[in-house]
Parts: structure tokens; sequence; C-alpha cells
């Protein structure tokens, strides 16, 4: 099973790392780092190469973070650079990580790069845009 290792800043990987396991449960494979502003970036970057190697070295790996270029993107990027089957994916929410946790099984980290982008892409909208939708999918009445 592909690993996924969740950080961000602050306690932006445990809150949503609570989250997911209110809604989901445990789940295997899965690592939350929190980079709080009395860290460094050679703990993070310590505490990320350690759960690496606390996963399943047979398997894909993959980073979810919360900003492009942040201190957790820049570490999680070097680490994902260093082996094939490796990615990092940025901007992450809860609506991504919970989908993404329960699809993958099976799936490449390459595949999943590339379904968690799309995941992320439905999931920013907007009321408006939802209410649009409903509206565009609702059957045409036919008068008499």
């Amino acid at each position: 099973m592909l690993g996924i290792i969740l950080t961000g800043h602050g306690g932006f990987a445990s809150g949503l790392e609570q989250a997911m396991k209110q809604i989901l449960g445990e789940q295997p494979q899965f690592i939350a780092i929190d980079f709080p502003e009395t860290s460094t970036t050679a703990r993070l970057t310590a505490q990320l190469e350690q759960a690496v190697n606390e996963l399943d070295a047979e398997h894909d790996i993959v980073f979810l973070t919360d900003l492009l270029g942040g201190t957790p993107f820049r570490v999680a990027s070097t680490i994902a650079m260093q082996k094939p089957g490796r990615e990092v994916i940025t901007g992450t929410n809860l609506q991504l990580l919970l989908e993404m946790v329960l699809e993958r099984d099976g799936l490449s980290s390459e595949a999943f790069r590339l379904q968690a982008l799309a995941c992320g892409h439905r999931g920013l909208t907007s009321l408006v845009d939802e209410l649009g939708r409903c509206r565009e999918e609702a059957p045409a009445e036919e008068g008499i």
C-alpha cells in the first residue's frame, strides 16, 4: 500500500489527521508531521526522513503538504527527489486527504498524484457554482 506523509505549518498535519481519524478511523501507512514555529528545517528534515524509513520501503510514498514553496514543501521535495516512486502534492485540504486515503490502494505514486490533482480541482468550488450546477442538472419541465 502506498505510504502517505502529511506535513505542514503549525498544527496543520495533526489537525487534518485528527479530522481524518474522526471520519475514517485509524489509517495504515500514514504519518502526520507538524512544523511548529519552534521547529527548524533540520529537525523537520530528520522527522520526514524517519517517517520515510518507518513506512514500508517496498512501496511508493506521497508527501501531502500545505503550501507551495513553504518549508514543509521544500523539505519533502528534496527527500522525494532522492528516489523514484515519491511524489509531493501541495495545497492539501481535508476533502483531498479523505478521498485519496480511501482511493490509494493499488495506485502508484504517479497515479496518486494525477488523481489527487483532479480531486483538488473538483473540491475547490463555491455555493453559487454548486447551486448553478444543480440547476443545470435538473431536467427542464415541459409546459403545455
